[in-house]
């Protein structure tokens, strides 16, 4: 697997969704990984990471984590970190329906997060 792919690389290509209001995760799960391959990004889905811990999609070294609706802050940095913590991640990108604040970086790997309501062009409660 391509390591050398870069966290602009991979967003630049997410920012290109333009999913209409997903009825589930999985929806969205689609969605991504047939963006990632229009992008021509060799990626794992459900990628294991460490034991116990596998994360929605693996681009190179980049985490991709989709959340439906708009997480937990806390429960989802923490959940991040998990994924921070494991050798094969060298950044995480986080899709969700709604923005939540996140930190820029989890244990010095850096997080974004890209919001599908700014991408639809609407603004959702």
């Amino acid at each position: 697997m391509q390591h050398d792919i870069s966290m602009a690389t991979v967003a630049a290509a997410l920012m290109e969704l333009r999913q209409p209001l997903a009825m589930y995760e999985a929806d969205l799960h689609a969605c991504v990984g047939q963006r990632l391959s229009a992008a021509g990004l060799p990626f794992t889905h459900e990628a294991m990471i460490a034991k116990g811990c596998r994360i929605d999609f693996l681009v190179g070294s980049v985490g991709v984590e989709i959340k439906k609706g708009k997480p937990s802050a806390a429960t989802l940095a923490a959940q991040l970190q998990r994924y921070a913590a494991c050798d094969a991640v060298g950044g995480l990108i986080v899709i969700t329906e709604r923005s939540v604040r996140l930190p820029p970086a989890i244990l010095g790997k850096p997080v974004r997060c890209i919001p599908l309501s700014q991408l639809w062009g609407i603004a959702l409660p």
